[in-house]
């Protein structure tokens, strides 16, 4: 399986949240087997924390003890038991995540807590949580209607500043707004240690921003990847450097100093626009490729062996997960609140409205092709999860197809070989595929680039023998000889405007 939650909702109901935060005996005893060793305290146990706990509990150059934190709710706290459980909270293809928990497990220097006193027995502390984008999707026409809240991650700041030591390095690994460790971060935690009659200068802030990719490379996306950092002044930039190192191949992947944090949070929120940006150019693309006739993916791929245009984009059904869908927004939102321009970043705001509307282009390629209604038709949709072979369904612009669907009244059937449970749907998810294929199916939707797609001898069977079911191709997986030799002549293909005519 690939990386996801154990969404199945009996896991996530089967613990008692505590009534009283209250787990020092537990920490301190935990702590009481490593004396002498440095405490790593990772803020946020979800995609990103949870792996880098791990990976510092693995850690080559220094023998670390470990704690995990998050907040004792239902939707966090069954977390905390399953680590302390053995259960590791996220599945992955990746064996090295079952390797490095099994690893820490045996070792027993990794531990998960609810209780903020964890951030009092730490030398390193780094903050792993999310900042959500709260948007409305709208017109292309007019401006997106958004608001970014650091209500949440102020108060998370505090629960630091309450808790922790003068002297401890603060790392900030969540992708923040430009401008967030210098105005928020920073002058927070300092507040809280002067109101505790604590010496706020010695306090270290550094910003080393993840590039966490779910799937086969999970831990090496960590571990054996290019980092960038900074530090509120030179002695935290030193201090985090000397961390990472601890945990990174820097031999192999040497590390990006910047100047300062701003330039850090600048290079997250501008790498993941540029990829954004990217994407939202070819939707226009698309749609002109499908009136001219035009395969669209072989006029990319003539282009890509240009080597200044090797990254332009095939089309697709949307962008989904946790960072290309807000990174601008976040920038935009900078600029203007914490840095007190007068102008957004408008063409990167315009370009997350594309991609916001692309299941929408889908969903109206579907019906315009079919060329009828879609009241009570049996649609069988392959794939659920945001990018293919992980099991990642955060913002996933299947949802939205779906939900466009739904709304249609048609009758909807799903399949990923990965989700098991879909939580933003609340529908469980079948990974039989000869079972979700038996009956008539009216509609056939290539959702996610699976590779089991791309090869699965029994869906292509399915497809030469009904010849009456709609085929629609939204991730380019099909391959062309298929296309090109099938009896089947209601395969169509988003961008390709020479299938179908």
């Amino acid at each position: 399986m690939t990386s996801q939650h154990s969404t199945n909702p009996d896991t996530k109901n089967q613990y008692n949240i505590p009534d009283i935060i209250n787990d020092s005996e537990n920490i301190d005893d935990f702590l009481s087997r490593f004396p002498g060793r440095k405490v790593v305290v990772v803020q946020g146990l979800g995609f990103v924390g949870a792996v880098m706990s791990i990976v510092c509990a693995n850690a080559d150059g220094e023998d670390y003890a470990v704690i995990g934190i998050d907040l004792p709710s239902p939707n966090s706290y069954w977390k905390i038991c399953e680590i302390n459980a053995g259960h590791f909270p996220i599945r992955s293809s990746d064996p090295n995540v079952g390797t490095y928990f099994e690893n820490a497990r045996r070792q027993g220097n990794f531990y998960a807590t609810y209780d903020p006193y964890a951030f009092s027995k730490a030398d390193v502390i780094i903050v792993d949580i999310n900042l959500d984008v709260d948007k409305q999707n709208g017109d292309l026409n007019e401006l997106l209607d958004y608001d970014v809240n650091l209500g949440g991650f102020r108060k998370a700041m505090e629960s630091i500043g309450q808790h922790c030591r003068e002297e401890v390095l603060v790392i900030v690994e969540s992708t923040v707004p430009p401008g967030t460790c210098h105005q928020v971060v920073y002058p927070v935690i300092r507040k809280c240690l002067a109101d505790r009659g604590l010496d706020s200068n010695k306090l270290l802030v550094g910003h080393s921003y993840e590039r966490v990719m779910p799937g086969p490379d999970y831990v090496d996306s960590i571990k054996n990847f290019y980092r960038v950092y900074s530090g509120i002044n030179e002695p935290s930039a030193d201090a985090t450097e000397r961390f990472l190192r601890t945990f990174i191949s820097t031999e192999k992947y040497p590390l990006t100093r910047l100047g300062n944090t701003n330039a850090t949070e600048m290079a997250k929120v501008l790498e993941n626009s540029y990829r954004a940006m990217n994407i939202a150019f070819i939707v226009e693309w698309s749609r002109f490729a499908e009136e001219a006739g035009v395969n669209l993916y072989e006029v990319v791929n003539a282009i890509r062996m240009r080597p200044t245009h090797s990254n332009i984009m095939f089309p697709g059904i949307g962008v989904g997960g946790y960072c290309l869908t807000k990174d601008a927004l976040l920038a935009s939102w900078s600029r203007v609140n914490l840095f007190g321009s007068t102008e957004k970043l408008l063409q990167s705001e315009k370009g997350i409205a594309i991609n916001d509307l692309m299941p929408w282009y889908a969903f109206n390629f579907i019906k315009k092709q079919t060329g009828g209604t879609l009241q009570g038709k049996k649609v069988l949709i392959l794939g659920v999860s945001y990018r293919s072979d992980v099991a990642d369904t955060r913002y996933s612009p299947v949802e939205y197809l779906c939900r466009f669907l739904m709304k249609e009244q048609a009758i909807i059937c799903l399949h990923d070989p990965f989700v098991g449970f879909w939580e933003e749907m609340s529908r469980q998810v079948p990974n039989n595929l000869p079972e979700v294929m038996s009956g008539e199916i009216e509609i056939l939707v290539f959702a996610t680039s699976h590779g089991e797609y791309r090869s699965n001898s029994e869906i292509y069977h399915y497809i030469e023998t009904h010849p009456n079911t709609w085929v629609f191709d939204l991730v380019g997986v099909v391959p062309d000889e298929f296309i090109q030799n099938s009896r089947n002549q209601r395969i169509r293909v988003l961008g390709r405007g020479d299938v179908g005519k």
